[in-house]
């Protein structure tokens, strides 16, 4: 039998051809759970914004890999120390970063399964991976929990100047338009050093990491936090609790087996064994999509309603404050609902509810991005930034936003 060549490469719209640099990297992009990720779109549900959003998590992760490995190859002409089985385990941690993700992404975390964590997913994930591979994901593992001795490599994985969020923004803002993202990803990585074990930027690259933090700030206040794509994330989270709602009652709902495994059962971290995972990597956007467009026809006022308002995009009204919304205001809009379609209080917070938004670019007190000066001197990016504005982007912004519907169900 021919053997198969594993060393593909694949041709990305941001940076060109990415070279899959092993045989196990390529036999887990093969593999079911991690081809699963090409149904699980990026960014939820903010197509419904911006028409061009429809990339996947599997496009992500791709380019997350392809960032460390441009990562550890700086920091090896720099002379950081970095053998084979750590790049190949650091590969391996970032390509699995995100398979924990559910439908939609971030919108059905707390619902579908109850208090469990897309990270904790991906944990598992990766430990059952890890039996299939023959132990092969072990040191991967320990990098993605922080237990590896090397500090600086979870830093590349999970911190505040990750591979994540250089592919993430540059990718976000390529696929919805919105240039304010753009941010030069391989400027940064090029300005990366490693110093007493932690991941450092060189003075040079000041300017590329302030442009960063206010590219990652407009980013969340026009594309992640957008009112648009807040009140339709809001709306398939009430979806799935509904739905969840009247299975219990003893309603059936049409749905695919995977789907109706986790309407059906409460499950906690707890009960997440094989058989739960292997239900798990069944279920993505396509179960959702396929569900609500059954149910927008259900007798249920409520399911049926928010069903048909995500599908044909008659979405609620949505206004964002800088203060707290009032009780009253609430409850007007509550008393309107209820008298117009005869529903009960229950019901009526299915479609008038309030909720609060914040956005901090920057986290002073968690895994600070250093400055590494010419003379060995460290120093927080606040500090050494002569941009005022710096200083604000560390701060947590709050608003606070009501829905409510428009004239008309």
């Amino acid at each position: 039998m021919k053997p198969s060549n594993k060393l593909k490469i694949l041709n990305d719209p941001i940076y060109g051809f990415i070279t899959i640099p092993n045989s196990i990297i390529f036999d887990l992009i093969e593999h079911p759970f991690f081809q699963r990720l090409r149904r699980i779109s990026q960014m939820g549900l903010s197509y419904l914004v911006y028409p061009g959003a429809h990339h996947t998590r599997f496009h992500h992760a791709i380019g997350c890999m392809h960032l460390m490995q441009k990562a550890i190859q700086v920091l090896r002409f720099k002379g950081v120390k970095i053998s084979e089985e750590e790049e190949k385990a650091l590969c391996i941690a970032i390509l699995l970063h995100d398979i924990g993700h559910g439908p939609f992404s971030h919108a059905m975390e707390h619902s579908i399964v109850s208090g469990v964590s897309h990270e904790e997913i991906s944990l598992l994930f990766m430990q059952e991976l890890n039996a299939e591979f023959n132990d092969d994901l072990t040191l991967a593992i320990q990098i993605f929990k922080g237990k590896y001795h090397r500090k600086f490599m979870l830093q590349l994985i999970s911190s505040q100047i990750d591979m994540d969020r250089a592919d993430y923004l540059k990718r976000d803002s390529f696929y919805t338009g919105v240039s304010e993202g753009n941010i030069n990803s391989e400027r940064l990585i090029t300005m990366l050093h490693v110093k007493d074990d932690h991941l450092v930027i060189e003075d040079k690259g000041i300017y590329s990491i302030e442009k960063f933090l206010v590219a990652r700030r407009l980013m969340y206040w026009q594309v992640y936090l957008h009112k648009t794509s807040l009140v339709a994330e809001q709306l398939l989270i009430r979806v799935l609790k509904r739905a969840k709602e009247l299975v219990k009652n003893g309603v059936k709902l049409q749905a695919s087996k995977p789907l109706s495994f986790f309407l059906e059962n409460e499950i906690t971290l707890n009960e997440f064994n094989s058989d739960c995972l292997e239900t798990f990597a069944k279920l993505d956007d396509y179960d959702i999509v396929s569900a609500m467009k059954n149910w927008q026809y259900h007798d249920d006022f409520v399911l049926k309603n928010l069903c048909d308002m995500i599908i044909n995009r008659h979405l609620l009204k949505v206004k964002i404050k800088k203060k707290p919304i009032k009780q009253d205001v609430l409850d007007n809009h509550k008393k309107t609902l209820q008298q117009k379609h005869s529903i009960s209080d229950h019901e009526a917070n299915y479609f008038v509810f309030t909720g609060q938004i914040s956005n901090q670019a920057y986290t002073r007190k968690k895994q600070n991005i250093n400055i590494l000066y010419k003379n060995g001197k460290v120093e927080d990016i606040v500090k050494a930034s002569d941009q005022l504005n710096l200083k604000a982007l560390s701060k947590t912004v709050t608003k606070y936003y009501i829905c409510y519907p428009k004239d008309k169900l």
